[in-house]
């Protein structure tokens, strides 16, 4: 811990400098990334430092102090040149690089946008756009695009036994869903939207990002029985900021400055599960639908508390458009937050979700893919197929991903044959029956090098590897959404006026 850092005190550092610092807890040599300071105070007359290290989550941005920093290996800000303006006069400085970066972020299409931890490579068709965010591994092909109804679709496996064989029938088309344009036609040159679209309760739209939004601004949340480590910045208001604890009230998500202020709210807080309609119960488990109109207060408490938890989104105040769907868990005490999603209430993308989030406490135990499911069986009801909005945080796209793998897996090894003739199904089929939407159900075969060419035709290849390993997925799985213990009749709110 003693990495040549006692020249700290005597280089000015200031916001910009890049250096290797420690990071928490790590000893080795190679545990020395290049971070960058944002942020830099005195406390008890000792220099704090906020480091981003680059090329890792914000959630590990941390303050931390002098004898954590490599001075050996400072590199400073470089200096901007002034410019001249048109007449030929001095001008203002020009843009900092990272406005630079801001403002090419405000020209890539919505679709495109994903957390700096995903690459998105180049994809070859306007079609294949829309799912770079979705798969950015995956390379699709205009030829299965094209053909995917008229091809035949056969499993086999690697040593050329026979395993499953699936070929596809003739596919019917299916009908518009939303009554609105297809997110693969809204423009014809490229075929994704021209800017990003401010539609999420938690839109996408870094123009507004700056220095201050890039740093943590609350240390700590008393949510009911957990305290919460918010991983990004959320705009909660200025004075709560510099609290060591911000206390929520978990059933109307009130934020209060003090354990009295909580303590004294709870004796009047008549709420002991979130507003709205409870459409769904099984055992311990309920879901609620919440008009974000009818319970604008609720809605926007909900979207600053996410907001602790998702980089990839910044804060729409204007929750009246969207519904959203909390999930909760039951003991005497009362419903508790799990997580929820929210929804436009009119989407002409397909979008069935908008934002989601599992709370931490309840990460990694299911519960991400419960929400993900009960998405889906929404638009079962409704008779559409959805997509998640995109950029998906890098959390939300290994749940998508695997929730899509395990979903229509579940499907291909369900086939049966028909009168001793291969099982067929075709892709349409596989995206009624999942509500998912086509393009995510090609994205995922080819995620899962389902797809090849055999022989004239495209083919399934159903591994005993893929087979196994979906089973023992599918053993772990143990929570599940049951249709019948859903309460839930779909509204046309395009015949509601303004909702």
């Amino acid at each position: 811990m003693t990495k040549m850092a006692d020249n700290a005190s005597s280089v000015e550092i200031v916001e910009g400098c890049r250096l290797p610092v420690l990071r928490k807890n790590q000893e080795h040599e190679d545990e020395w990334p290049l971070a960058e300071i944002l942020s830099v105070k005195e406390v008890s007359s000792r220099k704090l430092y906020y480091v981003h290290y680059i090329d890792f989550n914000k959630r590990l941005d941390e303050w931390v102090t002098g004898d954590r920093l490599d001075m050996k290996k400072l590199q400073f800000p470089k200096k901007e040149a002034k410019t001249p303006t048109k007449n030929g006069l001095p001008g203002s400085r020009p843009s900092s690089p990272e406005r630079e970066v801001k403002r090419k972020v405000e020209t890539v299409p919505l679709a495109t946008q994903v957390s700096p931890a995903t690459p998105v490579p180049s994809l070859p068709s306007s079609a294949e756009a829309s799912q770079a965010s979705v798969f950015p591994a995956v390379r699709e092909t205009n030829t299965f695009k094209s053909r995917e109804d008229h091809e035949q679709i056969s499993s086999l496996t690697t040593n050329g036994t026979a395993r499953r064989l699936i070929p596809a029938q003739p596919g019917r088309k299916r009908k518009a869903n939303c009554g609105g344009t297809d997110e693969d036609s809204q423009d014809s040159s490229d075929g994704i939207p021209s800017a990003p679209r401010m539609t999420g309760s938690l839109v996408s739209d870094r123009s507004h990002d700056d220095i201050v939004t890039r740093m943590k601004n609350i240390e700590c949340i008393e949510l009911g029985r957990h305290r919460l480590k918010p991983w990004y910045f959320s705009p909660y208001p200025q004075e709560l900021t510099t609290l060591p604890i911000l206390y929520l009230c978990e059933f109307c998500l009130k934020y209060l400055k003090s354990l009295k202020c909580l303590q004294r709210h709870l004796t009047k807080c008549n709420l002991r599960h979130p507003p709205g309609n409870e459409i769904y119960r099984k055992g311990t488990i309920s879901f609620f639908e919440i008009d974000g109109r009818k319970n604008k207060t609720y809605s926007q408490n909900l979207c600053l508390l996410a907001k602790c938890f998702l980089d990839h989104k910044t804060l729409y105040y204007d929750t009246d458009p969207f519904l959203f769907y909390v999930m909760t868990e039951y003991d005497p005490k009362g419903f508790h937050i799990v997580g929820y999603f929210s929804k436009e209430k009119e989407s002409t993308e397909d979008y069935n979700v908008a934002c989601i989030l599992t709370l931490p406490p309840y990460q990694r135990r299911g519960y991400g893919k419960l929400l993900i499911e009960f998405s889906y069986e929404l638009s079962k009801v409704e008779g559409k197929t959805g997509t998640p909005e995109k950029p998906l945080s890098d959390l939300g796209l290994l749940s998508y991903r695997s929730y899509w793998s395990q979903t229509i897996l579940e499907i291909l090894m369900d086939l049966k044959p028909d009168n001793g003739e291969r099982p067929q199904i075709t892709i349409n089929e596989i995206s009624e029956i999942t509500s998912v939407k086509k393009e995510d159900v090609i994205s995922t075969l080819q995620y899962l090098n389902l797809i090849n060419y055999y022989k004239g035709q495209y083919i399934l290849t159903l591994s005993e590897d893929i087979v196994d390993g979906h089973e023992r997925a599918m053993q772990k799985r143990h929570l599940r959404i049951d249709p019948k213990c859903l309460h839930f009749t779909p509204k046309d709110w395009s015949k509601r006026g303004k909702w």
